[in-house]
């Protein structure tokens, strides 16, 4: 694969696994693994399209407009002094996506997945003050803890699941660095944290 190629598909996995997806593919892992997995195919369908709203449609789109707004190209965003104002942006978007969540009485499991995303953007947003950290490898790395804490909690066996992950986050950690957004400690920190918050965020909730 030559130069350009690489980066071409550096910049399309550094899109399809943007951080504010994996809240939506957390619950598609709870809609597989857990007793939500007996729910109405309707109740499901509701709760996908809430979480799908404010978790990636409503952020992307705020997102676009800040950036659009200052005169950034994407690639812009990512400076350590420019992240600040993106994080806050799905920070209370995940905050609002949790309150809905308890005021429809929405099952808790759910919850507990928005509180992991929202515990380790506050910690990613508190780092990137004083240091870069990778938000993209927090995400899949939260998505790796928050499955390893539902193994636990509902008894399924994780194995394959999380050697799929581990393996997209190894493509992601890869893009990110070819494309210059992160150093590999910073590539792997972010992972390590994700791991870490999101299987305590979920296990203690």
């Amino acid at each position: 694969m030559n130069e350009k190629n690489l980066i071409i598909t550096a910049k399309i996995l550094s899109t399809l696994f943007r951080p504010f997806y994996m809240p939506f593919i957390g619950m598609l892992l709870l809609f597989v693994f857990s007793y939500l997995s007996f729910l109405p195919f309707w109740t499901k369908m509701k709760i996908l399209l809430i979480v799908y709203f404010l978790t990636i449609l409503l952020p992307t789109l705020l997102i676009s407009f800040y950036r659009n707004y200052q005169g950034w190209t994407p690639i812009e965003l990512g400076a350590k002094e420019r992240r600040l104002v993106p994080y806050l942006i799905c920070f209370v978007c995940y905050f609002v996506c949790y309150y809905v969540v308890n005021l429809f009485h929405i099952p808790h499991s759910v919850g507990s997945v928005l509180v992991a995303a929202m515990v380790i953007e506050v910690l990613c947003t508190a780092i990137n003050l004083k240091w870069k950290i990778s938000s993209h490898m927090a995400a899949i790395g939260g998505l790796a803890g928050a499955l390893a804490a539902f193994a636990q909690i509902f008894s399924f066996n994780p194995v394959w699941w999380l050697c799929l992950v581990i393996l997209l986050a190894g493509l992601i950690g890869t893009s990110r660095m070819i494309l210059r957004q992160h150093t590999l400690p910073q590539v792997v920190a972010g992972f390590f944290l994700g791991i870490v918050c999101a299987f305590w965020a979920v296990i203690w909730n």
